[in-house]
């Protein structure tokens, strides 16, 4: 079981690790596209359709790595004012709720990546694009997003992480500094 939590953790992290090097090229791809088509006075073809690609594989494929850095956005009021048995229900159905999501939407963007395969759908600009190469990136993220999901309910259910991360120590300490 440790090697299976460990493992998805670290290919959480190499999911960062990529989508922050996606966003990386997209800036350096914005630059370029700029000096070539504002200095050189050229066209550019490939440059916008790379940006939007890349920024919404970026998005996908970090997924995994913002729900194991809770990078998410979290409303923590109700977990704070709920006991440990509450609060453990609701981040156990929270979870639940969030890794069926998840499922279904991978098995259907699997099924539009590949009829983008199968029809050899390609982008209508001038770069033509195969589309089911932007498009991988929708399964991809979304079916490691939910193996996260999956590691994050182990975590819950067997104890080793707290409901929301809030151990008692730090619930003391959120509901003092709300008071003050």
């Amino acid at each position: 079981m440790d090697y299976f939590l460990r493992g998805i953790r670290l290919v959480s992290v190499a999911c960062g690790v990529f989508a922050a090097l996606l966003i990386a090229a997209s800036v350096v791809i914005v630059c370029q596209m700029v000096f070539v088509r504002y200095v050189l006075n050229h066209n550019t073809i490939w440059q916008t359709d790379f940006v939007t690609f890349s920024l919404v594989a970026a998005t996908f494929i970090g997924s995994p790595y913002l729900l194991l850095s809770r990078g998410h956005v979290n409303v923590d009021v109700l977990p704070l004012y709920l006991g440990p048995h509450g609060r453990y229900r609701l981040a156990l159905a929270s979870m639940l709720m969030s890794f069926a999501f998840c499922a279904v939407m991978t098995v259907l963007t699997f099924q539009f990546w590949h009829e983008a395969w199968e029809n050899n759908w390609r982008s209508e600009s001038m770069w033509r694009a195969r589309m089911w190469i932007p498009y991988s990136a929708m399964p991809i993220g979304l079916g490691l997003l939910s193996l996260q999901y999956v590691v994050e309910l182990i975590k819950l259910v067997t104890g080793r992480e707290p409901p929301f991360g809030l151990t008692p120590k730090d619930e003391a300490k959120e509901l003092v500094r709300d008071m003050t």
